[in-house]
């Protein structure tokens, strides 16, 4: 398939799955997410270990406002009420699916990229790798991140996150279990973690994942309130003046 948001590449049992929309911020649509679920139903039986990667300066910004602005202005079902079910599913497959799946984090995260980072097994990141949650500067909620963030850093830091709505740094990070270890030369990290894990056959690492996410079960009996809220927060009048004056103007909701 000719991939337009993503780039694939598979090295043995190692598949490469990097997001690339360097002209959006590496922010997510719906095609990101069609071309994300394509990847690892084309590649994944093949592989053992998913590489989620992004751009150097940016692993992923979060929702494409921009799209969901033009989407809504023909549309009464905006980008946002319908990449909701569909990038949970995403994020469930990173969290469930028979291989390890490994985010290797350079630059900002921000809202849904969130989302990716906390759905993987390992989180591996260089020292520019900052982690935020903007959302309720707009009005909205990370509804369907917190589930994924919750089972990563617990309720109350997945929470403080939400609130404070503003980058922690790498270490920070690590210290709160997103990040499992950082270094300068993430690519060395990646490498020495991959020679590692690339020794465990595929159904130890099915039979482990799947005893593993039976023992909470935050993921899937959330799965409906959060996409529920999704919906709710993106059919309000006034969250969607809030982020098309910020698609428009560049303006947040409280500046005059």
């Amino acid at each position: 398939m000719d991939y337009q948001t993503i780039q694939v590449k598979i090295e043995g049992p190692v598949f490469y799955l990097r997001l690339h929309r360097p002209d959006a911020n590496n922010t997510i649509n719906e095609q990101l997410i069609s071309e994300c679920h394509h990847a690892l139903t084309a590649y994944g039986e093949q592989c053992s270990i998913v590489v989620l990667e992004g751009l150097p300066d940016v692993f992923c910004f979060g929702a494409d406002f921009k799209s969901i602005e033009s989407n809504a202005a023909v549309n009464a079902a905006s980008e946002g009420d319908r990449i909701a079910e569909p990038l949970y599913a995403l994020w469930t497959r990173l969290a469930t699916e028979h291989y390890i799946t490994v985010a290797h984090v350079r630059g900002k995260t921000n809202a849904g990229g969130i989302g990716f980072v906390a759905a993987c097994d390992m989180v591996l990141a260089d020292e520019t790798a900052s982690f935020s949650l903007s959302e309720l500067l707009f009005g909205l909620f990370p509804a369907c991140v917190l589930p994924f963030l919750i089972r990563r850093i617990g309720h109350n830091r997945a929470n403080y996150m939400t609130l404070l709505n503003k980058p922690i740094g790498v270490h920070q990070a690590c210290s709160w279990g997103l990040v499992d270890a950082v270094e300068p030369d993430s690519d060395a990290l990646l490498r020495k973690h991959l020679l590692r894990v690339r020794r465990i056959n595929k159904t130890g690492i099915a039979r482990y994942k799947a005893y593993m996410n039976s023992l909470s079960g935050l993921i899937a009996q959330s799965k409906q309130l959060a996409i529920e809220a999704n919906k709710s927060m993106f059919s309000d009048n006034d969250i969607r003046e809030n982020i098309s004056r910020y698609v428009n103007t560049g303006r947040f909701p409280w500046e005059t």
